[in-house]
């Protein structure tokens, strides 16, 4: 065990969007410093920082600069370049490692991780080329989804496969890169589990979190998920696994499909706080967010005990296509709270920041969030 990061130390942050904002004003009210890392300027992160860097990702003499002013590197988002993250860990702490996000940040070697672990995911095949894309619909059939390797999220590259004979324009639509097939899962439900493990193997979790998606994007969550019990203690139980065999330092989120059978099927990893986990910040007594920087610094992991049920309702650059939305309808429920991301340019399909209602009951924060959000626009 290595000594703790106390308060006071500077924390480095690579990336500089809206998980990084979050993170970094539960690290500076923890008395900490943030330091963050981008190719952007006035960015989520850097309005919130104590110091916003912009370079390159690939100007590894920046990296290694940046790395000797912290105490601790962390990840804001999972595509960072190997090579910045090797660059880093010369320098200082980097905590997931390097080989978690060499594992994550790629398909393949994503779902290679899962297979030879003898965790439960979807059915898949690698495809390099049209021919592998031919053999992996005849062995998997269709619909099927096609997906790059990397760069994916939000439903980027992502091209689903309705008939065999659309292959090649599939292949097409995803520049003819390296990705996989999945079978086409017909399930029940999404959820997650954001779970949290610090450097002497402490576990910490946040249940079962129901998602719900629109066109690939998360559009709300809801905690506790509406699910039978077992498989909540499931999906816990196997998010367990990943953390341990990764053995990650720090966050991670485990993506789930509930198949109509009831049966689990792991999606996708995220090595770092996650969009469903928004909600823990109002609705837990430590948020995701502040449990990051408990795990990365080596300080003991905090209680995730709810206060409420919640659910949280993602708010996209679309709501201001007529304008300002209307903050003041949103701020009269009285159970919701309003986060913004400061961002300068709202873009359809682009994540501006996100509500959070709190409940006795989920399914009635379920119905409040909605509501607010649709007070946002006449």
């Amino acid at each position: 065990m290595t000594k703790p990061i106390l308060p006071g130390a500077a924390i480095g942050v690579l990336g500089s969007g809206q998980l990084g904002r979050m993170f970094a004003i539960a690290a500076r009210r923890m008395g900490y410093r943030v330091h963050t890392f981008s190719p952007d300027q006035d960015t989520p992160t850097g309005q919130v920082a104590d110091v916003e860097v912009t370079a390159s990702y690939d100007d590894l003499d920046a990296v290694s600069d940046f790395a000797r002013h912290v105490s601790v590197v962390t990840f804001e988002f999972e595509n960072v370049p190997a090579p910045t993250a090797e660059a880093a860990a010369r320098c200082a702490r980097v905590r997931p490692s390097g080989s978690v996000l060499h594992t994550t940040q790629q398909r393949i070697r994503e779902k290679a991780f899962l297979t030879n672990a003898g965790l439960p995911t979807t059915p898949y095949r690698e495809v390099r080329s049209q021919e592998d894309l031919d053999r992996a619909i005849a062995a998997l059939g269709c619909p099927a989804v096609l997906k790059t390797a990397e760069f994916g999220y939000d439903g980027k590259g992502q091209e689903r496969v309705g008939s065999p004979d659309r292959s090649s324009e599939a292949w097409n639509a995803i520049g003819r890169q390296e990705a996989v097939l999945e079978a086409f899962i017909d399930f029940d439900r999404e959820i997650s589990v954001v779970a949290a493990r610090g450097e002497d193997g402490q576990f910490v979790h946040y249940g079962a979190i129901e998602n719900q998606h629109s066109r690939h994007i998360l559009d709300v969550s809801v905690a506790p998920g509406r699910v039978p019990p077992k498989i909540a203690r499931e999906a816990v139980e196997l998010a367990r696994c990943v953390l341990e065999r990764l053995g990650v330092v720090g966050v991670l989120c485990v993506e789930f499909f509930v198949t109509r059978d009831g049966a689990l099927l792991i999606n996708e990893l995220a090595p770092r706080p996650h969009n469903s986990g928004h909600l823990t910040v109002d609705a837990c007594v430590t948020s995701q967010f502040e449990q990051q920087l408990r795990a990365v610094c080596g300080l003991p992991l905090g209680s995730t005990e709810m206060h409420r049920p919640a659910a949280m309702a993602n708010l996209l650059g679309d709501l201001w296509t007529s304008g300002e939305p209307d903050w003041r309808a949103a701020c009269a429920f009285p159970d919701v709270k309003l986060h913004l991301y400061g961002k300068l340019e709202p873009r359809p399909g682009r994540k501006m920041g996100h509500l959070t209602a709190l409940n006795h009951d989920p399914e009635a924060a379920y119905r409040t969030v909605l509501a607010a959000r649709r007070s946002l626009t006449p």
